[in-house]
């Protein structure tokens, strides 16, 4: 009944939580095997702030994938305001906090992986920054309508 209830309905990233698809998607990445993990991904930081590398195992497929939903809720966005939207507080010791953008290569290499040919799911745009493709929204809409499906099925359980 829930299949046919929301059949006409489109539903988007937007309406479900970031959370939840965030996961469902890094879960995609890393089953489908499109993107290929680099090198230095097990020490590297994430960030100035930060003292150690993610505990995850899987925090590129997990950034990847909420890079993909930045990029979807803001076509044209750059490196530079991703690394603001991924940054964080820098706490120093006694002295204030400041505020500290996020890794750009990390950003760029994710991003590089999500434009390769076996991925297709960001394209570059025309007026600078990134822009999701018609594949790219295809895909992701889809893995929202799965999260959306499975909300309402636990909710109505």
């Amino acid at each position: 009944m829930a299949e046919n209830q929301f059949e006409s309905v489109g539903i988007t990233v937007r309406d479900v939580s970031a959370a939840k698809f965030i996961a469902a998607y890094a879960a995609h990445l890393k089953t489908t095997g499109q993107i290929e993990l680099p090198k230095w991904v097990d020490y590297v930081k994430t960030g100035v702030r930060k003292e150690l590398a993610p505990y995850d195992e899987d925090w590129y497929y997990v950034r990847a994938a909420a890079l993909a939903r930045k990029v979807y809720l803001r076509p044209g966005c750059g490196v530079g305001g991703l690394r603001k939207a991924f940054g964080g507080s820098y706490r120093r010791g006694v002295n204030r906090n400041i505020f500290s953008k996020g890794s750009g290569s990390i950003i760029r290499s994710c991003l590089a992986e999500l434009e390769k040919d076996t991925v297709k799911v960001v394209v570059k745009d025309d007026n600078g920054g990134r822009r999701i493709s018609k594949e790219g929204q295809q895909d992701l809409d889809r893995i929202a309508r799965q999260v959306y499906l499975e909300e309402h099925e636990a909710a109505a359980s």
